[in-house]
């Protein structure tokens, strides 16, 4: 039996090929939304960054439910397959509406992640509704690989059909401004796009250069999760947030 207040650890089937992934389950008693984070291509759920972020978000009202890929939990250094990584995504949604019934609980979900972990997010809702997901929020989108600019990664993005926010650093490697900033507007009122002034691809910033410290763009990054969460509007016959 999962604990609400606390972080909780399981397992759950990312498929019938790759078998079971690792998760945490961390859904506060006083959380009004629940997001599934899934984490970028170089570091697994248990980041410095997913722990952080994870942590700010529940202090915001977000519970969040991480997990890794099947190549993270082999320890294996190449990504999965797009197809396989989406299949895990569709089996984190089913696990975390799991997680939230043995509690008797029904919290409004997003989804997303950093950087492969939002993408991968993204592709899967492209290929069909992510069951109860509301909408889809990207820590650090990978429009594009490093000093390589091009779109060719956005092709499945106008099929989504939820809202979606961006959360980008300005000087990030992995999305040219200047290409991503049009493709979000053409997709508007559906997607938001929040800069992060300063800030790189893995949201570094010095302070020496933009006066803030890397907790306050932390602080930043779940502000602007929270507050986009529960301004959703509700799917039909249910009540909004607030």
């Amino acid at each position: 039996m999962l604990v609400g207040p606390m972080p909780s650890e399981l397992r759950f089937q990312a498929s019938r090929s790759a078998g079971e992934v690792s998760a945490i389950y961390d859904a506060p008693a006083d959380a009004k939304a629940l997001y599934l984070f899934a984490h970028g291509a170089g570091g697994g759920m248990r980041s410095a960054f997913l722990e952080e972020m994870a942590s700010r978000l529940a202090q915001r009202g977000v519970g969040t439910f991480r997990y890794q890929f099947p190549y993270m939990e082999a320890g294996r250094p190449r990504t999965d397959p797009p197809a396989l990584a989406q299949a895990t995504v569709r089996a984190a949604v089913g696990a975390a509406v799991g997680a939230l019934a043995q509690e008797g609980r029904s919290l409004p979900l997003i989804a997303g992640g950093k950087s492969f972990g939002g993408r991968m997010t993204a592709y899967a809702a492209a290929d069909k509704p992510l069951g109860e997901v509301r909408g889809l929020a990207f820590l650090g989108f990978p429009l594009h690989p490093p000093r390589a600019p091009a779109i060719g990664r956005w092709e499945p993005m106008p099929q989504v059909g939820l809202p979606m926010l961006f959360l980008q650093g300005k000087k990030d490697a992995l999305a040219d401004l200047g290409l991503l900033g049009p493709l979000v507007e053409a997709l508007e009122p559906h997607a938001t796009l929040h800069v992060v002034e300063g800030a790189d691809h893995s949201f570094k910033v010095t302070k020496k250069a933009t006066g803030r410290t890397p907790a306050q763009v932390l602080d930043e990054l779940a502000d602007m999760v929270a507050r986009w969460a529960f301004a959703l509007p509700a799917p039909a016959g249910q009540k909004r947030l607030f």
